[in-house]
């Protein structure tokens, strides 16, 4: 794991945000997902690039529920994820084909999760999942287990970027 404090400029930041509003009102945009027990999250989510299922716990094409496409993921997201990943340097360099976008209100929270679900190729290859932090300061919690007492906690501030490599990321 390499947190990158501050990596993503205050003008970036907005630029983000800006784009995220826009793609979010569209066809694929936010929406409340769902858990198998027909729970909803406590956050908004949109997938860019391709969708991600959570009752399913898998990626695809397009959303089951309305058969949405997920929006193309901007440049300027893939730009900033290569710019962070180059930076640290120790993992292989990625051109990002997935990229999701949480929206958290003021109640908005999500638990303790793993990211486990993407394919065998990507995490034998030990490519990395990076998160852009943007907004309020939150606490960030992460593990191999769903075990809170064993789960390592950071602040994540707006402009982090936390980047998590191979085996590493659940």
């Amino acid at each position: 794991m390499v947190l990158l404090k501050g990596f993503v400029k205050p003008e970036d930041q907005i630029g983000m945000v800006s784009m995220c509003r826009q793609l979010g009102k569209g066809p694929g945009g936010f929406y409340r997902p769902s858990l198998k027990n027909g729970a909803k999250l406590n956050l908004w989510m949109m997938s860019l690039g391709k969708n991600w299922d959570p009752t399913a716990r898998s990626y695809g094409p397009t959303r089951p529920f309305d058969g949405a496409q997920a929006p193309t993921i901007p440049d300027a997201f893939r730009t900033i994820a290569q710019a962070a990943n180059s930076t640290v340097g120790e993992f292989p360099q990625i051109d990002p084909d997935i990229c999701i976008v949480n929206y958290y209100t003021n109640s908005g929270k999500l638990g303790l999760h793993q990211d486990k679900d993407e394919s065998k190729s990507s995490i034998n290859q030990g490519l990395p999942f990076i998160s852009i932090s943007i907004g309020d300061t939150a606490e960030f919690m992460f593990g191999d287990t769903r075990d809170k007492g064993k789960a390592t906690k950071i602040d994540l501030e707006s402009g982090d970027v936390l980047i998590l490599g191979g085996e590493s990321r659940e």
